[in-house]
């Protein structure tokens, strides 16, 4: 018999990629306020009382809390919508694994540190400086202080779901590539680590598996930074001699990306390392995998 997992906010890039890596082996069920596949249905799980019944109705073995808001600068403007979703939500979710007793995943984030050291290991204290870093901070430790069995895994900048899904820097990056742009302006005083959707399901599905509870970083291996990504863009779509890249500093994106961004996100799986369980490719394998997978026919 399969077990059973609830995943809750399953409508996003990395939705997608928990539903490919769990649908095969575990009975799932998949919900979203936006209901934009055939194995969503609706929930929004800011509703306490319907996200209730939804998980109770189901019986899961866990519960995934997967969606928030990401985008930075909607979450400085709407800060008491951001905290509803992105923190009160999971203290919601953590209510109903408790009551059901059954392990809570939830997904944190690189950008809760304030970027003043170079890479920061599984233990290092956060000190988030905007309201996304904060709600998001703020759900981790709610988790850790009140969830029986949890997992809190730590992502970096995420690659995943394709043009149809990835809000993120790849497809930015992509989309003005497939609009036939000759010239790219990135910026290099921003540091992290990219971390693909695929990898990072997978390896939530081994620490699941061996009952490694706890708190982890979880990002591709390798540092390295915007610029960089966007020249391995270029690189593996054979485009190097053709588009330009004009580097600039975050000053020149102030108008449009006005949120407080840490100058360095980097993460380091130190506890998975040290536990033998880290499956996250360097980030350039993953890249290529990934524009190969979902990029097909996107590029002329």
């Amino acid at each position: 018999m399969k077990k059973k997992i609830y995943i809750a906010g399953c409508g996003g890039m990395l939705g997608e990629a928990f539903h490919t890596q769990f649908k095969d082996e575990y009975e799932l069920k998949c919900t979203d306020k936006d209901v934009n596949a055939d194995w969503l249905s609706f929930l929004d799980f800011r509703n306490r009382d319907a996200y209730i019944k939804d998980v109770v109705d189901f019986q899961p073995d866990y519960l995934f809390h997967l969606g928030a808001y990401t985008d930075l600068e909607f979450c400085e403007q709407n800060e008491d919508e951001t905290y509803n979703t992105n923190t009160l939500a999971v203290e919601n979710a953590v209510y109903i694994a408790n009551m059901l007793d059954i392990p809570i995943l939830y997904i944190s984030t690189a950008g809760i540190f304030d970027g003043k050291k170079s890479c920061y290991d599984d233990w290092d204290m956060p000190n988030p400086l905007g309201t996304y870093a904060r709600a998001k901070y703020m759900g981790e430790r709610y988790v850790i202080e009140n969830a029986r069995r949890y997992l809190v895994c730590r992502a970096g900048w995420m690659m995943g779901a394709g043009p149809s899904k990835d809000k993120k820097f790849i497809q930015k990056i992509m989309q003005q590539i497939h609009d036939g742009k000759k010239e790219l302006f990135v910026v290099n005083d921003k540091d992290g680590t990219p971390t693909y959707t695929q990898d990072f399901a997978k390896n939530v599905k081994l620490l699941i598996q061996k009952e490694y509870w706890g708190l982890y970083n979880m990002v591709c291996g390798g540092q390295t930074s915007r610029l960089e990504v966007a020249r391995e863009i270029l690189k593996i779509l054979g485009k190097e001699n053709e588009i330009k890249i004009t580097v600039v500093d975050s000053s020149y994106f102030s108008k449009e990306y006005f949120a407080v961004r840490p100058a360095c996100e980097r993460l380091v799986n130190r506890k998975l390392n040290i536990r033998g369980c880290n499956l996250m490719r360097d980030w350039k394998t993953a890249l290529k995998e990934y524009i190969g997978e979902y990029y097909k026919g996107y590029i002329l």
